[in-house]
């Protein structure tokens, strides 16, 4: 439903003005959506391809991704029917809608979602009374109402938690975990001109970020430029007008690597002006083409993929063949699929490892040139 409402209001910005309430409503929960994302600090995974930005976030223990439009995509095609598209629109936003009051209700939020800040008044807070606090709230950069954590419960979890092998280990991915939550919690970042403002808001912010850019470009601004005690830069130019020494300044790629290997990597190759090093997929399997840096990041060697392709049960030629032979008609159906599809996916694996060779051998002769 997230990335049915994010693709509607990506293609329909040029549609008539009867449609612009379900365009309304799908930045609304869209926007209820994220907000929750970043209260419970639940993303896990970003991958930004051509398509658009792909998201995972965990939420009691289900894993679920969307990807979200780029700002500037292609106008639709013409002959879209967007009326046959509004009547599974009208389901989705609908489902979304109350998966989001259940969601807010799970972390004592308030549902529709309220601004905690001393700047607005009981009169004014009301959810999107105004076009400012409309677009305060859709910055993703404003406070809503927070948890409040039972300590006693804290403190008998953790006294659970210890005595026993098994609990300890669990203890550990605890802390792993909430080590990852607390990503950012200790940079301030300063986002340029130039760089997708809501994303970057979004994973900074559920990392335990915190995030501003110039009040000249947005609302929502919390901190100047010239605060001292900014950490990093983002920006996507080769060289900027004016910097300051006390910071690093960073491609955004270093956000979104850095949250796919859960740690801080260091910045030696995300320096503006520099040429980035691969962006990597973190949505992959055993069975699909990793490139060389993919392998080497996971620290797995040839024999570690040998060992894994290798097959259970060492069957003859002819032992296999009776095999099939005896399996039922569904079954051996069944079985046809399987293996239609497993060679599809070898087919595919095999012409990305070639056009990788061609591409290693074209750059070994020009650098020799």
């Amino acid at each position: 439903q997230a990335s049915q409402s994010h693709q509607f209001l990506s293609r329909c910005y040029v549609q008539p003005q009867w449609i612009f309430d379900s365009i309304n409503k799908c930045r609304i929960l869209a926007v209820e959506f994220m907000h929750y994302c970043i209260a419970a600090k639940c993303i896990k995974k970003v991958f930004v391809s051509i398509k658009g930005i792909y998201i995972q976030v965990e939420i009691d223990g289900n894993e679920i991704s969307w990807i979200i439009p780029h700002q500037f995509t292609t106008p639709p095609p013409s002959n879209i029917d967007f009326r046959v598209m509004l009547s599974f629109l009208e389901i989705y936003t609908t489902i979304l809608g109350f998966v989001n009051f259940k969601l807010y209700s799970t972390l004592n939020l308030v549902y529709p979602p309220k601004a905690l800040e001393e700047v607005f008044s009981e009169e004014s807070a009301v959810y999107y009374g105004d076009d400012i606090y409309r677009e305060r709230l859709e910055s993703l950069n404003i406070k809503l109402a927070e948890v409040e954590k039972d300590e006693d419960e804290d403190e008998m979890d953790a006294e659970l938690l210890t005595g026993d092998d098994s609990l300890e280990e669990l203890k550990k991915q605890r802390e792993e975990e909430e080590n990852f939550r607390t990503l950012f919690k200790d940079c301030k970042f300063f986002l340029g001109r130039e760089v997708p403002r809501e994303i970057l808001a979004l994973v900074i912010r559920s990392l335990g970020g915190q995030v501003s850019w110039s009040s000249d470009t947005g609302v929502a601004s919390v901190y100047a430029e010239t605060e001292t005690d900014i950490t990093h830069g983002i920006v996507d130019r080769p060289s900027q007008s004016h910097q300051f020494l006390s910071r690093c300044y960073v491609q955004p790629q270093w956000i979104f690597d850095s949250i796919n290997q859960r740690k801080l990597i260091p910045v030696d190759d995300y320096i503006a002006g520099c040429m980035l090093p691969p962006h990597l997929s973190p949505f992959i399997n055993k069975n699909s083409y990793m490139p060389p840096e993919q392998v080497e990041l996971l620290g797995r060697t040839d024999g570690e993929e040998a060992e894994e392709t290798t097959t259970p049960l060492d069957l003859t030629a002819e032992e296999k063949k009776l095999a099939i032979m005896a399996m039922p008609k569904k079954r051996k159906m069944l079985y046809n699929k399987m293996v239609h599809s497993n060679k599809k996916k070898t087919s595919v694996v095999n012409k990305l490892k070639r056009k990788r060779d061609e591409l290693d051998e074209t750059r070994t002769k020009k650098a020799a040139v």
